[in-house]
């Protein structure tokens, strides 16, 4: 054999092959038009083959969620007391970002056909429900025991989902364009400013100047103590809430 002999193209997996070929024909044909039977002859494999790795037509359009549900709940699992249970399922819904990220011509091609079938949309909604319910999950065990503790959690949750999806959608509407983490993690910062437990907010202390100390014109100083970890934003904003009030 000469050793010049062409090298075969490695096939890609059979699941992504199948999610290849399965886009193609949405694009080509139209979701509804399109059936497994079209998606396993183009991708070249049985409908066993199909079936092994999507329960149905709809999962194919959303082949990653379940990993990154799945990766979304051991992170929670893995949470300790130390850390702060808001900022903890933002991190968590980041992680979600992360798969869209990574494929950004994927992610705008299914927002597209999601906009266009209804069914898809009514599908979708469901994932992000099962989003929600897993921060919620979470939220429910580091709330127990406080007054309105399911209530705090449920309704976090909520707000964790909305923020990321609202700056998610943004960014999927201008085609992927621009950088989706700063977005949500401004969406997310909201999210923390308004529910992150009290022991996160530095105390500020505004009162009369004592013996030598360094006073403002008005004969007052601040003193801000804040915990190590505390958000910047959280440290500026306290800190401009009692400069309001002086």
């Amino acid at each position: 054999m000469s050793s010049s002999s062409a090298v075969p193209a490695a096939k890609p997996p059979i699941r992504d092959a199948l999610v290849a070929a399965a886009f193609r024909l949405f694009l080509e044909r139209g979701y509804e038009q399109t059936t497994v039977d079209d998606i396993v002859a183009l991708a070249g494999v049985g409908r066993r083959s199909f079936f092994r790795y999507f329960p149905s037509k709809e999962d194919v359009v959303f082949p990653d969620h379940e990993g990154a549900l799945a990766e979304m709940t051991d992170f929670l699992a893995a949470s300790g007391p130390e850390h702060e249970p808001v900022r903890r399922v933002c991190d968590a819904a980041r992680l979600v970002l992360r798969m869209y990220a990574e494929n950004p011509a994927f992610s705008v091609q299914r927002y597209r056909l999601t906009r266009r079938v209804p069914g898809l949309r009514a599908y979708e909604l469901s994932v992000v429900w099962r989003y929600e319910r897993a921060l919620a999950e979470y939220l429910r065990g580091r709330f127990a025991g406080r007054p309105d503790g399911t209530l705090r959690a449920d309704v976090i949750a909520a707000a964790v989902v909305a923020a990321h999806n609202n700056a998610l959608r943004s960014w999927l509407r201008s085609d992927g364009v621009g950088d989706a983490g700063a977005a949500v993690d401004h969406a997310l910062a909201y999210v923390q400013m308004t529910y992150a437990r009290p022991a996160d907010t530095p105390a500020v202390w505004s009162g009369p100047a004592g013996p030598g100390a360094d006073a403002g014109p008005d004969g007052e100083v601040v003193v801000l103590i804040s915990r190590r970890d505390a958000p910047l934003w959280r440290v500026v904003q306290e800190l401009e809430t009692v400069l309001d009030r002086s």
